[in-house]
């Protein structure tokens, strides 16, 4: 009998403490649904920009293949801007690699948006040896060898390469 009363007091105190409370436990749940919500949708955002991107750089390979470089190269350019830390590393390669664009101050901004994007150490230190390469076929050894080092002192997986290359 004692421990039903005890339980009904240990109840009613219960209840009063989130009758009290109502407001605020409300609040905490109203705060968590918009906060999922928000999640979801950016997620949402995320997914779209990302297809988007890539319907992109497929039509700049169409571009590319039917010999319309300037298409190709703005196209690939418009998707370094976006800083998709997927994306924007392969349109430089394309555009490097087909020699799309010709000013080399031009390459190196596009080397320097690139570096800002949030990608782990080892794809920012190919950025860096891409960038070093690409240094050296314009004759600015010394930035291509300040990177190396960079990327050599960091004890990088890519050392061994930029050992070799710094040799060279």
């Amino acid at each position: 009998m004692e421990n039903n009363i005890e339980d009904k007091d240990s109840f009613g105190k219960i209840k009063s403490w989130l009758i009290s409370k109502k407001n605020y436990i409300i609040s905490i749940f109203t705060i968590a649904i918009f906060v999922l919500i928000g999640a979801y949708s950016l997620d949402i955002y995320k997914k779209k920009e990302n297809k988007k991107i890539s319907e992109m750089y497929i039509k700049a390979g169409i571009q590319l293949s039917s010999n319309n470089k300037v298409q190709s190269k703005e196209i690939l350019k418009e998707i370094i801007y976006k800083k998709d830390n997927f994306y924007s590393l392969l349109a430089l390669n394309n555009i490097i690699e087909n020699d799309l664009e010709t000013n080399s101050d031009e390459i190196l901004k596009l080397f320097s948006i690139i570096e800002k994007i949030k990608i782990d150490n080892d794809q920012k230190d190919l950025v860096k040896l891409k960038k070093a390469l690409y240094l050296i076929k314009i004759s600015k050894k010394q930035e291509a060898n300040n990177l190396l080092e960079e990327i050599i002192t960091r004890g990088s997986i890519w050392k061994d390469t930029a050992l070799k290359i710094s040799k060279e």
